[in-house]
Parts: C-alpha cells; sequence; structure tokens
C-alpha cells in the first residue's frame, strides 16, 4: 500500500474543513496509508519585508525537509507548477508506486508558498489552478484529488 503525506504549513481552523478533509481521509482508508503532517508556519509581522518573507520560507523549508521521506516522489503544490487532469496525478502515482517510491509527499506552504530550494527538490512541482485558493481549502481540494486518483485507479464510479 502507497504511503502518501501531505505536508502543510498551518492547521485546519474552520470545523467544515476538518470535516472536509476527515471524510477523503476516512475513504481514502484502504486504497493508502495518508498521514497529515502540520507544521507551524513562521509568525511574521502584519507587513513583512520581502527579507522577513524570505527567512520564514527559509526555515519552513528546513522544517519541511526533516518530514521528506527517502526514496520517496515529492510535488510541491505551487501556482507555478504543472496542472495536470485528475487522470494524469493518477498515473503519475501509479508511477511513482510501480518505480519503487515508498511514499508520496505533497507539500503545502504557508500563505506566501514555499522556499525555492522546496520547488528544487520536488520531483514535480503541481498547481491546481491559475486561480489563488486559502491554503486550508486547498488542503481539501488536493484531499479530493488525491480519493479521485485512487477512484480512478480502482476502476469506481466516483470519477465519471
Amino acid at each position: 500500500m502507497q504511503n502518501i503525506n501531505i505536508i502543510c504549513l498551518g492547521r485546519l481552523k474552520e470545523q467544515w474543513l476538518k470535516s472536509a478533509c476527515a471524510e477523503y481521509e476516512k475513504r481514502l482508508n484502504g486504497m493508502c496509508s495518508l498521514a497529515v503532517i502540520e507544521l507551524e508556519p513562521v509568525a511574521l509581522p502584519q507587513a513583512p519585508s520581502q527579507k522577513q518573507i524570505e527567512d520564514a520560507l527559509l526555515k519552513e523549508a528546513v522544517m519541511i525537509e526533516k518530514r521528506i521521506q527517502k526514496n520517496s516522489f515529492t510535488i510541491a503544490m505551487c501556482i507555478e507548477g504543472k496542472q495536470l487532469s485528475s487522470e494524469e496525478l493518477s498515473e503519475k502515482l501509479r508511477i511513482a508506486a510501480v518505480g519503487g517510491k515508498s511514499a508520496v509527499n505533497f507539500i503545502i506552504g504557508s500563505s506566501y508558498g514555499l522556499a525555492d530550494r522546496i520547488k528544487q527538490l520536488a520531483d514535480l512541482k503541481l498547481s491546481m489552478s491559475k486561480m489563488t485558493f486559502p491554503h486550508q481549502l486547498a488542503r481539501v481540494m488536493l484531499s479530493e484529488q488525491i480519493y479521485r486518483a485512487y477512484s480512478i485507479s480502482a476502476g469506481t464510479k466516483y470519477h465519471k
């Protein structure tokens, strides 16, 4: 069974977001082993300078790197990433498993994104859309797409 890690900066605050993620985590039971790793974002002042943002992203990168499993396929969620269809994501997960990757890491950064070094170490930079979404909603959307990807592989009727 494939290990899927969602490494994210910040915690879900709203109950409806927690419920949505919990529902997809429940549905994924038996399809993969899912772990959600919530890291505390670096606190920044109300109007941070570019240098403060860059320093915070580097500190967050160190925390993220400690959580990336060895022999894994790593996906950085970022707006400049490639957009894939659900079928293409399903195929990426399948190829990673067949290729001997023991885990797939999805990384969701803080509100200022991810440090370049995280993007560079990723095997894939993935964008959900050219639109901007709140990070907490992006986590729900990612959870749904992971579930959809496994449903496609399993040939269930969820994906039509």
